[in-house]
């Protein structure tokens, strides 16, 4: 099934940029042709200083449950990793299908973003890579339901976005790997 057309996509983007307001929430944006993918997205928004995102719907294959993984767009996630850091197993996390990405988050392939977060119903828990809060970003970046553009907003503000639609993230350090192995490979 491809991503939402642009007239549903609109609409929900309308719907966003809606409840962002309703928060006193500023943003930017830039429009640009639709990417699937971090690397066809960032000529279009290199330009634009900040942390830009990467962003996983996974499903956990034992309890069913969803989870939409937002980190620094030049993060490597190993998913095994990520699962034992969650507590839900080694091997447990599977990328879940366009299908319950559209009913869960109203966003199909290539869309997946936590502005999504304000279409959940509570099935879906928020992990966000702690790069975001803590890299001195003026601006964090996202999809605004649809992938043919991507919205800015300050990382407090979006903290109050993501508190707004009940979902309390899930705060992860994804560098601490890297930073144990270059601490061991000081002490050599």
């Amino acid at each position: 099934m491809a991503a939402p057309g642009p007239p549903r996509a609109a609409g929900l983007r309308e719907a966003l940029e809606q409840h962002l307001r309703g928060l006193g929430i500023a943003t930017v944006a830039v429009e640009h042709p639709q990417v699937f993918t971090v690397e066809e997205m960032m000529p279009y928004v290199q330009h634009m200083k900040g942390g830009h995102s990467k962003n996983l719907f996974l499903k956990d294959k034992k309890k069913k449950g969803f989870w939409l993984v937002t980190v620094l767009h030049n993060r490597q996630i190993d998913l095994n990793d990520l699962a034992k850091k969650l507590g839900v197993g080694s091997g447990n996390l599977r990328f879940a299908d366009e299908n319950a990405m559209l009913e869960k988050l109203k966003v199909g392939q290539g869309c997946a973003t936590p502005l999504a977060l304000f279409c959940d119903q509570g099935d879906v828990k928020f992990v966000l890579d702690a790069g975001f809060l803590e890299g001195g970003h003026e601006k964090v970046y996202f999809h605004p339901m649809t992938n043919s553009a991507t919205m800015g907003l300050s990382p407090e503000d979006f903290l109050k976005f993501v508190k707004s639609t009940g979902h309390d993230p899930i705060i992860i350090h994804f560098d601490e790997n890297i930073k144990r192995f270059w601490h061991l490979f000081s002490e050599m």
